[in-house]
């Protein structure tokens, strides 16, 4: 992805932006539960702002569009921004309003658990998306929105990006229904769509125990639904593509899990840079899956983000091809036939 034919990427991130304090913590405390732990850390955060800051890293030019309070939370996210080069002439500052903040526990397995207040992001509007100039929105590029701030926003952002001329990757985290309602048009607006195991379940209503329940999810979300193409996204496990006639499994590069609060987000930020150089679909899949290999490696959400060399570093090494699904899952119903009683 660094040869000279590559175009350069640009990428407008529209999502949240939060302040993140994470407690790690023997294990995930049960309901009621006062589980004391290790570590406290504070830093910058909320999905839009971390996808945005793993597109930078993994080398494109950025367009931050979210909201701040005008707080310190808030101008301590703008200051981090900017020194990560990120573009943020169009972040809007609400003043008297809260900066969005998530509260985060992040076990010895590296799983976690997450509240967020949404503060600032929630009163992002898409009448804020409109007074935008065009040339926020004018391609090529790829804009790139999740779902920490409102859904209307969201779709106005994608509207106008389609509209420009970008490709429009959606990343339905966390889950709105209102995705999937009867006079939802906001799936259909979108090139890529990113959901995880567990957003795919809840957007298909299917179990994504097996690989072909994943597949049933894909399709079920791209046909019914209108998405174009659909990655599902499931961990330890790879991901799952589905674009056209063709569906691939790509397997995730093995890491010693330290944290996976920002492993989705690494993924995402680095399949927008790989999009917006041109690439294919399949080949950026496999880029951002090596992004989210290192991102778990490592604690922290935004720090741990890796950086472009880094990921070139790790697609030169060897690593487990992407497979045709029936292929794959072949082989995997036979590795769970043979252990069984």
């Amino acid at each position: 992805m660094t040869g000279s034919g590559a175009r350069r990427a640009r990428v407008v991130v529209l999502g949240s932006s939060n302040t993140d304090m994470t407690v790690r913590l023997p294990r995930l405390p049960a309901r009621g539960q006062t589980m004391l732990g290790g570590a406290f850390l504070i830093g910058p955060g909320g999905k839009g702002a971390n996808q945005a800051v793993a597109a930078r890293r993994a080398g494109a030019e950025v367009v931050f569009l979210t909201a701040v309070g005008d707080d310190d939370f808030g101008r301590r996210a703008l200051d981090g921004y900017r020194r990560e080069g990120i573009d943020v002439r169009h972040v809007r500052v609400l003043e008297g309003a809260p900066s969005g903040v998530a509260l985060i526990f992040v076990d010895e397995s590296g799983e976690n658990m997450i509240g967020v207040a949404p503060g600032a992001n929630a009163l992002l509007t898409p009448e804020d998306v409109d007074r935008l100039p065009d040339s926020v929105f004018k391609g090529p590029g790829v804009f790139l929105a999740s779902l920490e701030v409102p859904l209307a926003t969201a779709a106005q952002g994608l509207r106008r990006a389609k509209a420009g001329g970008m490709i429009a990757v959606l990343n339905p985290a966390p889950v709105d229904y209102g995705l999937i309602a009867d006079d939802a048009d906001i799936l259909p607006l979108t090139d890529v769509l990113t959901p995880n195991h567990d957003e795919a379940l809840a957007l298909a209503g299917v179990c994504l125990d097996t690989p072909m329940e994943a597949l049933g999810a894909a399709l079920a979300i791209r046909d019914f639904f209108g998405a174009r193409d659909v990655i599902v996204t499931r961990g330890a496990e790879g991901c799952l593509v589905l674009s056209g006639a063709d569906t691939f499994a790509v397997p995730a590069y093995p890491a010693e899990v330290v944290d996976t609060v920002g492993a989705g987000d690494a993924y995402n930020g680095a399949l927008a840079v790989a999009l917006a150089e041109g690439r294919p679909l399949l080949d950026a899949a496999v880029w951002a899956a090596l992004a989210a290999s290192l991102a778990v490696a490592r604690p922290g959400a935004q720090a741990g983000l890796p950086f472009r060399a880094e990921i070139d570093r790790l697609a030169a090494a060897p690593h487990a091809a992407p497979r045709p699904f029936d292929e794959y899952y072949r082989d995997y119903w036979s590795a769970t036939s043979e252990g069984l009683p």
